[in-house]
This record gives C-alpha cells, sequence and structure tokens, in this order.
C-alpha cells in the first residue's frame, strides 16, 4: 500500500508541547518518554544529555547551571521553531539548573513524529537549537583549580 499524507496521524498534532521546565531536582528519562507518547507516532527519539567527566582536554570534577528567568519561555519558542519545521506529534523537554556531578542528566529531550526519519531531525533539531540558543549557562570546575563558564559569552 502507497503511504498516505493526508491521514490526520501524518500530520503534526495540534498541541505537541507536552512538556518544558527547568529543573533543580533529578530529571527523569521516563518522564519525557511518556510525557511524548502518541498513537500516531510512528518514531520517537530522546537524547539525554550527561555531565562528562572531561572538557577540551581537562578533568572535569563538577558544573553548576544556572539560567535566565526567560529561559523556559526561550525553551517554548525554540520548540515552537522545530514544530513548524517538522510533524511533531508531541514534544517534551526539561534541563537541570543547580550543582551537578559527573553522570547526572543534565537535560533530556525527545520527540515523536508519524516517522522515525522525521523524529531523529526533530529531536536534533530541538537540542542543537536549546544549547545555542535557550539563556542556560554551564560553570565547569576543573581539577587543576580552574573554572569557565559556557553559554555565557
Amino acid at each position: 500500500m502507497a503511504p498516505s499524507y493526508d491521514h490526520p496521524g501524518e500530520q503534526a498534532a495540534k498541541d505537541p508541547i507536552r512538556l518544558l521546565a527547568i529543573r533543580e531536582n533529578p530529571l527523569s528519562i521516563d518522564e519525557v518518554f511518556a510525557a511524548v507518547g502518541d498513537d500516531a507516532a510512528g518514531g520517537t527519539a530522546l537524547f539525554v544529555g550527561t555531565v562528562r567527566n572531561h572538557d577540551a582536554g581537562a578533568d572535569v570534577d563538577t558544573l553548576g547551571y544556572s539560567c535566565h528567568p526567560t529561559a523556559e519561555a526561550e525553551m517554548r519558542r525554540i520548540a515552537e521553531k522545530v514544530i513548524g519545521d517538522y510533524p511533531v506529534r508531541a514534544l517534551a523537554a526539561v534541563h537541570r539548573v543547580g550543582d551537578l556531578e559527573v553522570g547526572d542528566l543534565a537535560v533530556v529531550v525527545a520527540v515523536s513524529c508519524p516517522h522515525r526519519g522525521e523524529a531523529f531531525e526533530a529531536c536534533r533539531k530541538l537540542i542543537d537549537d536549546l544549547k545555542h540558543e535557550a539563556p542556560i549557562w554551564k560553570h565547569q570546575k576543573f581539577s587543576d583549580g580552574t573554572e569557565e563558564w559556557v553559554g555565557a559569552g
């Protein structure tokens, strides 16, 4: 049977933003994945960003995230842009703020679409744009005593 793109399930949902948040408490992959469940979605892509133990050749001990008061509104603007470019059935994004340790979840995003390719592309666009455009900053502390702000420039 040839694909038919006029079926309602092939289109973006009317209100696909299911979860957007900035949180001080630990993030849940299960919560984000559950938020993007949709019977018309054939593909769901999920990205989990974790605190790694190194950056640019230096050992990272800890880091902290902070954000501007408009960060959630900017997350919504970015999400709406992704929804405008892809047939998103459901979308969720949560970002952590506060002090984190190596291995902690820093960000979890997920997108479900009618097909896997669209889901992969939309999820990548969502995380890339959040990283580059949302006013969320990372303060890294290195083992050698130095520190650095990322995203604040």
